[in-house]
């Protein structure tokens, strides 16, 4: 059973950084591709990045130059590095295993019914 726990949400100011962090256990093969994901609210959740199991990486236009998606196999741990927040970026970050490999959106449509509870980022103006 594919689980994931996020951590690494917190309270910055805007311009600051924080780095989220996910812990994947579960699965029992390294080739499969990670997203991360943000519900806002009265939103829904949308994609922000995604990292294939060869390292192929995509990013949505708003969060572009500002984060860093990685992965440490190793560790079955998934990363987003979030420098220059806005506050636009205040919601809740959920990872999610990807049934598609990562090169574009069509990745985020292929996430695994295994969220975890997300972490909260909140960005103060």
């Amino acid at each position: 059973q594919v689980q994931v726990v996020e951590s690494g949400g917190g309270l910055v100011q805007a311009g600051g950084s924080l780095r989220l962090s996910c812990a994947v256990s579960g699965l029992t093969r390294d080739d499969y591709a990670l997203g991360w994901f943000r519900q806002a609210p009265g939103k829904e959740r949308e994609g922000v990045s995604c990292i294939g199991w060869s390292g192929s990486t995509y990013y949505v236009d708003f969060v572009k130059g500002r984060f860093t998606i990685s992965r440490d196999n190793a560790k079955k741990t998934l990363y987003l590095q979030m420098n220059n927040l806005k506050p636009e970026d205040t919601a809740m970050y959920y990872c999610a295993v990807l049934a598609l490999n990562c090169y574009n959106e069509r990745a985020f449509n292929h996430a695994l019914d295994a969220w975890g509870q997300g972490t909260l980022v909140t960005v103060s103006s």
